[in-house]
């Protein structure tokens, strides 16, 4: 749907070792966080159908991207660090101290999804935080206990229709890690990582030709399993760990990759 390069601030500050890299010189070091709202507000304005964003707490911890988000208004699961503030009365209270406050009994057990092992079980505790601004939304933050290390927490700050349920929350939470699955399948069926180019430019071309083949290669087995055509991009993440790999191997895959052309 979308990539960025990601220029470290070093980098940046060093336009001789840019330039030899092809980098333009009006592209700056921009944040982590920054260049994820950046994306998101192009996704927006194309109108790619757009029901939650999920994220890590880099992104989380945030207030920009989660107000925006609010204000369009899209619901949100983004787990935040301990650090990390949210509003209740008239208090903007430590999300780590929130959580080492939580009684030991009172938390429903989700799972967030299947694994290579199974169900992957965790603990849920969820707390009303201020209503937004929006109408028929509301906020939470939800916490998340290890089964086997009561002591390992984490937390998402959240923002959905008023009446979403804790187990919805939790599989917008677990969904995050389809990303990082996607990225061991893009490297092993279509060479993400194996770009043998230093430039700016070659190294857009690489990324662009990889998305438009692994596209191709899940559209195919979104076909295959249905006759009906996908609606939307969450067809091609749901199910696509299920059988993708299986169905097209690397050789085919390579091949789809070589059709595509190269590119100005």
């Amino acid at each position: 749907m979308d990539r960025a390069r990601f220029v470290p601030e070093e980098w940046a500050a060093n336009r001789e070792r840019t330039r030899a890299a092809g980098i333009p010189d009006a592209v700056e070091h921009v944040s982590k966080p920054n260049q994820a709202w950046a994306i998101l507000t192009r996704a927006v304005e194309h109108h790619l159908p757009l029901a939650w964003v999920t994220g890590e707490s880099v992104y989380g911890d945030s207030r920009r991207i989660r107000l925006w988000l609010e204000s369009l208004p899209k619901g949100s699961v983004l787990a935040v660090s301990a650090k990390e503030y949210v509003p209740i009365g008239f208090q903007q209270c430590r999300v780590g101290n929130l959580l080492a406050g939580r009684p030991v009994e009172g938390w429903t057990r989700v799972s967030v999804g299947n694994g290579a092992k199974g169900p992957r079980w965790y603990d849920w505790y969820r707390l009303t935080l201020n209503d937004p601004l929006h109408e028929g939304w509301k906020r939470w933050l939800v916490g998340r206990r290890r089964l086997r290390d009561p002591t390992d927490l984490a937390a998402y700050a959240c923002f959905a229709p008023e009446g979403t349920s804790l187990e919805t929350l939790v599989q917008v939470a677990g969904s995050r890690w389809a990303i990082e699955a996607c990225f061991e399948e893009a490297k092993g069926e279509v060479g993400l990582d194996q770009y043998e180019v230093r430039s700016w430019t070659g190294w857009y071309r690489h990324l662009t030709r990889v998305c438009a083949a692994i596209w191709r290669i899940n559209f195919a087995a979104t076909k295959r399993r249905s006759p009906a055509p996908p609606t939307s991009w969450a067809c091609f993440l749901e199910g696509r760990a299920d059988d993708t790999a299986r169905i097209h191997r690397r050789g085919r895959a390579r091949a789809a990759f070589d059709r595509l052309p190269a590119g100005p």
